[in-house]
């Protein structure tokens, strides 16, 4: 017959061995065997990655069929969806890509069986960007890994299912690159999941301190996603994705400060657009964390260090202040901190307008009142645009609260204090690890001469397997 794959039966079973080897690590890798009388045989496919469904539809309800149980090879090689593997290791891929794999015994058959998304899977929300997919992760873990099986086509990507909560068994699964993750970083992961002893576990927020280096540190160690773009992209990385079930979110580890401070629009633009939008966040946050430290320093301490006109503006515009200018800083920024606040907690058809209101009237009534300056309206309104400059939600937390160990630090000692708080902040940073990477590393390698190396190189290997 036209396009038979004619297999040896040594080969068939080397095959197999192979792929069982391959596959031996994701526990959503199905090896099935039928039998029927002295008639047997065994189906293999990826359940996250294939339609199960239409596999026990065509394939498996045939197989007991009288009618078709006689001629069940025949039936095989004469459907629509069979497609012929080229070797080996295109077998592995059409694996991981969602096909099956069908040994009769006589012959080694692949179908076309990929499981598509469905259409209750919702947009992202929270990191949102202007071009790029605008698939986010869904409250179901199969469905999360079949989203990411559709965006890496790799018979090394590892699936390791959990469960957490000694009351509430929630299901976790652990996805990483076998061939690009640390196996030491892997196995501290699943080691400190072991480890949790808490009664229900339902949220991978609650997951991401129980994995944390430590809980009382300020500084996010694990990054949380709603993207399965996003989570691709670090799992080529070597990275670990973590998902859990009921939460429509991943987490991602080891991370640097890169990793936080980085969108996925970056990898969809122009090189200088994607670097000059990097460096505009990292001066968003240096602006965030320093404006209103420095604004109390020199107000209070050195104002010579503003030119004459601008000192005296100052000067004129905090007259009728009755306080200092750090407590009018402090009070300016706890404001600012309960309109956020209540941006969250309000529902969204109201929210974002009753801030918004609530900001202006604030502002302008405390203006008008003589209890802050003009400047303070100014500097609290830059601080907060600042902040929401930050793609992360963790580390955008944490920026708003490391700004209050600045602004004492200048209200204590001046520059100076606002200077050796920063020097701390640095150093902090250079001492913090991520499941034992180093976490300070602004930028991410320009790695592309080195990908098109790699892909070059993929294409010699896999041309010297199709000649062996």
């Amino acid at each position: 017959m036209e396009g038979e794959v004619t297999v040896e039966t040594s080969v068939q079973a080397e095959w197999k061995r192979a792929i069982a080897e391959r596959f031996k690590d994701s526990e959503d890798f199905v090896y099935k065997q039928l039998k029927r009388g002295g008639e047997r045989a065994e189906i293999l496919f990826v359940r996250t990655a294939a339609d199960w469904q239409s596999v026990y539809e065509k394939l498996v309800l045939p197989f007991y069929d009288r009618n078709i149980a006689e001629h069940y090879e025949d039936y095989a090689a004469s459907l629509p969806n069979r497609v012929q593997p080229k070797n080996l290791g295109d077998a592995m891929e059409k694996l991981a890509e969602g096909h099956v794999m069908l040994d009769t015994g006589r012959d080694i058959h692949m179908f076309v069986f990929r499981n598509q998304p469905q259409k209750d899977i919702r947009e992202a929300a929270v990191e949102t960007v202007i071009q790029g997919p605008l698939l986010a992760f869904s409250a179901e873990v199969d469905k999360n890994i079949m989203l990411l099986r559709q965006r890496c086509y790799q018979p090394s990507l590892a699936v390791d299912l959990m469960t957490v909560g000694s009351r509430s068994k929630t299901h976790v699964a652990l996805l990483y690159d076998l061939e690009k993750a640390d196996p030491a970083t892997v196995a501290e992961i699943k080691r400190r999941i072991r480890e949790i002893r808490m009664p229900v576990v339902q949220a991978v927020g609650q997951l991401s301190m129980l994995l944390g280096e430590s809980p009382r540190s300020l500084i996010p160690r694990v990054l949380v996603t709603e993207r399965p773009d996003r989570a691709t992209l670090n799992l080529s990385q070597g990275k670990v994705v973590v998902l859990m079930e009921g939460t429509p979110f991943a987490l991602i580890a080891p991370t640097t400060l890169f990793d936080f401070f980085s969108s996925m629009e970056d990898i969809y633009q122009h090189y200088f657009i994607s670097r000059f939008l990097l460096i505009l966040r990292y001066f968003a946050v240096f602006i965030c964390l320093t404006l209103p430290a420095s604004y109390v320093a020199i107000t209070a301490y050195n104002p010579e260090v503003f030119r004459v006109e601008l000192a005296l503006s100052i000067a004129g515009n905090r007259f009728a202040v009755p306080y200092p200018a750090f407590l009018e800083v402090f009070v300016m920024m706890l404001a600012m901190e309960l309109l956020l606040e209540a941006s969250i907690r309000l529902p969204k058809a109201i929210g974002s307008a009753a801030t918004t209101v609530g900001g202006l009237i604030l502002g302008q009534a405390a203006t008008e009142a003589g209890l802050v300056s003009s400047i303070m309206i100014i500097i609290v309104a830059t601080v907060a645009i600042s902040n929401f400059v930050i793609p992360i939600n963790s580390m955008s937390f944490a920026v708003r609260v490391a700004k209050y160990g600045l602004l004492a630090g200048a209200t204590l000692f001046s520059l100076l204090g606002l200077a050796l708080g920063i020097a701390l902040m640095i150093g902090y940073l250079a001492s913090v690890d991520s499941f034992g990477q180093p976490f300070l590393k602004l930028f991410e390698n320009d790695d592309r001469h080195v990908k098109t190396t790699q892909h070059q190189a993929g294409g010699d290997v896999r041309h010297s397997e199709e000649v062996s």
